[in-house]
């Protein structure tokens, strides 16, 4: 079952529209609730769900983060098709030609991500994105902004979880001002600035997003000169944000966005090093990366960059060994 209503100008990314200058400008998120022990939607195991696109960089913060802290058994989750096309993201039963990819278990003819979005608000004027967190119970979306998501899933399910487990902190208070400072910038010119670069619709507002972008980068070159992580000397959702970036990088970013004025195996060692070693040393990080999904979607979903849907073949390999 699927909604009836038009809603292609929410759910068609070949409908976006530029601002006047060219420049690509991302709607905020609509649902920004928490979970918490006083409020409307309380912790408990099994109630909430997950909804997310591995090819997705917002999407993959919250897999991450839901591996770390231990909480499979209490949130469980459900990946979509990288084949977002005119109704958005698809469940498998709407594209069963791509094999790794989930239905819906708790609305089982619900074929797409967007229908979740209509039972929620009927009258719902966003975009249908991922990540969504549901709430079972109530039936609607508690929030699907990735980065307040990543912090519900930080804290507030702490008091259910074994002790290792709650004791991860990817927020500590010590480290909040610089983690908030810095994900400020590399949200702007790196996380969004990729789409910035890469929907432009101006040579100016291109160049404007591109080189701020490789700016920025140098100065992450800078900080991890010497560190495993971006903020102290502890993983920090700081880290979690960037790396949902850069391993996409090499593989999409460079070509299909044109941001190539330098890739990251070979333009910014530090960078390399770090990633390759949260990746590879960390299996929240290298089971919540799945490269296959990545660069089908990229190519296949956003025509309106590449319109033959041809994917690139390399680079080889998708993230270099350690």
């Amino acid at each position: 079952m699927t909604s009836t209503k038009d809603v292609s100008s929410q759910s068609d990314i070949g409908k976006l529209r530029a601002e006047s200058d060219g420049s690509f400008k991302r709607a905020p998120s609509s649902f920004r609730n928490f979970i918490s022990n006083d409020g409307k939607f309380q912790p408990e195991k099994g109630r909430y769900h997950l909804y997310v696109s591995y090819a997705c960089p917002w999407a993959t913060r919250t897999l991450i983060t839901r591996k770390l802290k231990g909480l499979e058994d209490f949130i469980p989750f459900s990946a979509v098709s990288p084949h977002m096309g005119a109704q958005g993201w698809p469940f498998k039963n709407a594209d069963p030609s791509w094999e790794d990819a989930d239905n819906d278990p708790e609305h089982p003819n619900f074929q797409h991500v967007k229908d979740l979005y209509l039972l929620a608000d009927p009258n719902y004027g966003g975009r249908f994105t991922v990540p969504v967190l549901w709430d079972k119970k109530l039936n609607t979306v508690v929030n699907n902004e990735s980065s307040e998501i990543i912090r519900i899933f930080n804290t507030a399910f702490n008091h259910l979880l074994p002790a290792d487990k709650a004791a991860i902190d990817i927020y500590p208070e010590a480290h909040r001002q610089e983690i908030d400072s810095i994900n400020e910038w590399v949200y702007d010119t790196v996380n969004n600035g990729v789409y910035k670069s890469g929907f432009a619709q101006s040579q100016s507002a291109y160049e404007n997003a591109v080189y701020a972008l490789f700016k920025s980068l140098d100065r992450i070159e800078e900080i991890l000169k010497g560190k495993d992580y971006l903020v102290g000397n502890t993983l920090t959702e700081a880290d979690i944000r960037l790396f949902v970036t850069t391993t996409r990088f090499d593989p999409v970013y460079v070509g299909h966005f044109k941001c190539n004025l330098r890739d990251i195996r070979h333009g910014y060692p530090n960078i390399n090093l770090w990633m390759r070693k949260l990746y590879w040393n960390n299996d929240a990080f290298k089971s919540s990366t799945k490269f296959n999904h990545i660069k089908e979607h990229y190519y296949w979903s956003q025509t309106m960059v590449n319109p033959s849907r041809v994917v690139a073949v390399g680079p080889v390999p998708d993230i270099e060994p350690l």
